[in-house]
């Protein structure tokens, strides 16, 4: 596959972004269901670099509200309609500050600076099923795929060898949006050759994790400056839901990676819920109950923008 690259790519945006986003998802039907409890996840996930400044949820039809920790920390909103509709909607919006980390740029315990390097007990203990792969890799397809990576380099340095995969499947594979639910096995996609950005996310979580790593996958939204301007997005899938994945570098900490578009870092991505795996976060879950058929389908609008003060 030729030398790993280095780490050149710091596509970023002034920090202290002030974004907004509004996710309205609408379920329609062919007459008058009743609903069980549905499970929201839109709340960004705060921290040191995104400060939440707002948040609302609206339900129509009229619902009983409550909000929980998942079993991975993620603010979840428990949804339950009063009574029977022909259309459930949910309104999200939420406003947040971004201080666009440069994650490439965190310093590395010197133990992991090069791979293969190995995580302390404690940190193993910690990280758990994180390390584990979860998909099975009968004729390893992947493995194979992962070793080219290498190349000549026994011990390439360990963000380079990250980043060179997330460059890979950038290049190499066709993004392709899907409306269907669920998620492609990496065997499903390394044959394919195509996926969309949860797709993408799971195969490079199950090599990371096929090399000893610990990997998480991240759902949110992705952000693009062009959307403010009407210009063409240069970023696959900007202004609307997303997913990546997080790898844990000791030093570093949770360094971002996503191989839909290259971008390690900055206020693109805005993160929502962590899950050890991609069936553990969908932006809204539920049930609902009618005869066979009532179901006409579902409509997904999401904004995405940039907040010009406070």
């Amino acid at each position: 596959m030729g030398k790993i690259p280095a780490m050149n790519d710091r596509r970023e945006i002034p920090a202290a972004t002030i974004l907004e986003v509004e996710h309205t998802t609408t379920y329609r039907y062919a007459q008058p269901v009743t609903f069980g409890e549905h499970r929201v996840m839109f709340r960004p996930r705060a921290a040191h670099d995104i400060q939440v400044l707002s948040d609302s949820i609206e339900v129509a039809p009229e619902s009983d509200i409550h909000w929980i920790f998942d079993v991975l920390s993620n603010s979840v909103t428990v949804v339950t309609p009063r009574v029977a509709a022909d259309t459930l909607r949910v309104e999200c919006r939420f406003a947040i500050t971004h201080n666009a980390t440069n994650h490439l740029d965190l310093p590395v315990e010197p133990r992991a600076e090069r791979y293969p390097f190995d995580y302390t007990e404690e940190e193993r203990l910690d990280l758990g099923a994180l390390r584990e792969p979860h998909y099975p890799d009968a004729e390893g397809r992947l493995y194979e795929w992962t070793r080219e990576l290498f190349g000549n380099d026994a011990r390439p340095r360990t963000k380079d060898l990250l980043m060179a995969m997330a460059n890979r499947i950038k290049s190499e594979f066709r993004y392709q949006e899907r409306q269907a639910e669920g998620v492609q096995t990496p065997e499903e996609t390394l044959a394919l050759g195509s996926g969309a950005c949860r797709d993408f996310t799971l195969l490079m979580m199950e090599a990371v994790r096929r090399l000893g790593l610990a990997a998480r996958f991240v759902s949110g939204y992705l952000y693009d400056p062009k959307l403010d301007s009407g210009e063409e997005v240069g970023i696959v899938g900007a202004g609307a839901t997303h997913a990546w994945l997080q790898v844990f570098i000791p030093g570093s900490g949770w360094v971002p990676f996503d191989p839909t578009n290259s971008i390690f870092g900055g206020a693109s991505l805005i993160r929502v819920a962590y899950a050890r795996d991609p069936s553990q976060a969908p932006p809204v879950a539920g049930t609902w109950f009618g005869a066979t058929g009532d179901y006409l389908g579902m409509s997904v609008d999401v904004k995405v923008r940039r907040r010009s003060s406070l």
